[in-house]
């Protein structure tokens, strides 16, 4: 066996290798979400989704929880994405490249990989305590917002880098000015991107529940929240108490959770893929 024909059969053992691994996650997965639906789909009502949490199964319902949800991500973008989007712009648009960039950059990139569980401890420590914002509503959503900062950052900073000098020398060359060239040329082609950054981003605070328990989001709240300095709950503290109860109709009410947040994250992916479609369609003359 000659060294092409060896290195041929490595690619296919790899492929192999690769497709083995996809199926079976997939296989996994889908068992998962099988038995989730088998176990929650008859608690799925209207009832469900307008009562609150009760003692009693058959009166339980997730809407002080889907409610608190709802607002501390309105809150969470309201700060993440003009902060994120910001950044990435300065950086990618505006600063000059040196070692002090860089330098910045490196520790953005580091920033998302830090565990949620550290971002509860900063947003305990300033939020909570530093702030004294107590465990509101609006301390929850700044703790959210660090999270998710440095994955918008990077997300936009990447749909930037992808938008070809072309259109910025373009737009240089017809006397516009620096924001002109970013209002105009490089945001519209970069915005998919940045808008699926976003959007992701935001799924992810939707499904963390590490850093709301260190904060101290309540896990029963029998109403719903109408300010920011208000106590809250979410959908996974929510589901995470449900599962924790001894009865096994709890467990089935916790499984129905499960399919309202994993509705509610694939509203937004597919939310993610219209803006996508949306502006490679208005904005097709700066694509082709």
């Amino acid at each position: 066996m000659n060294r092409s024909t060896k290195y041929q059969l490595y690619g296919i053992l790899f492929q192999i290798l690769c497709l083995s691994a996809n199926l079976t996650a997939i296989f996994f997965l889908v068992i998962l979400i099988t038995n989730i639906i088998a176990n929650g789909y008859s608690f799925i009502s209207w009832d469900f989704l307008t009562n609150f949490p009760s003692r009693f199964p058959e009166k339980a319902g997730i809407l002080s929880a889907l409610a608190g949800t709802t607002f501390m991500m309105i809150i969470t973008a309201m700060f993440a994405i003009p902060l994120g989007v910001g950044t990435a712009i300065y950086l990618e648009e505006y600063a000059r490249k040196n070692k002090l960039i860089s330098f910045i950059k490196l520790n953005i990139q580091n920033l998302a990989g830090v565990p949620s569980i550290v971002y509860g401890i900063l947003g305990l420590t300033i939020f909570v305590r530093g702030l004294d914002l107590q465990r509101s509503l609006l301390a929850g959503s700044l703790t959210m917002a660090l999270l998710i900062l440095p994955i918008i950052t990077i997300s936009a900073q990447e749909a930037l880098k992808g938008v070809s000098d072309s259109f910025r020398l373009a737009g240089y060359g017809i006397g516009m000015t620096r924001w002109q060239v970013v209002r105009y040329q490089s945001l519209p082609v970069a915005m998919p991107g940045i808008m699926t950054g976003i959007i992701l981003a935001l799924s992810r605070a939707i499904g963390e529940s590490a850093p709301m328990i260190m904060i101290g989001a309540l896990a029963f709240v029998a109403y719903v929240p109408t300010t920011p300095m208000d106590f809250f709950t979410v959908m996974p503290i929510q589901i995470f108490n449900w599962t924790a109860r001894p009865q096994t109709a709890f467990h089935d009410i916790a499984a129905s959770g499960i399919i309202v947040l994993l509705t509610v994250l694939l509203l937004m992916n597919a939310l993610a893929i219209y803006i996508r479609i949306y502006y490679k369609k208005n904005y097709k003359h700066l694509y082709s």
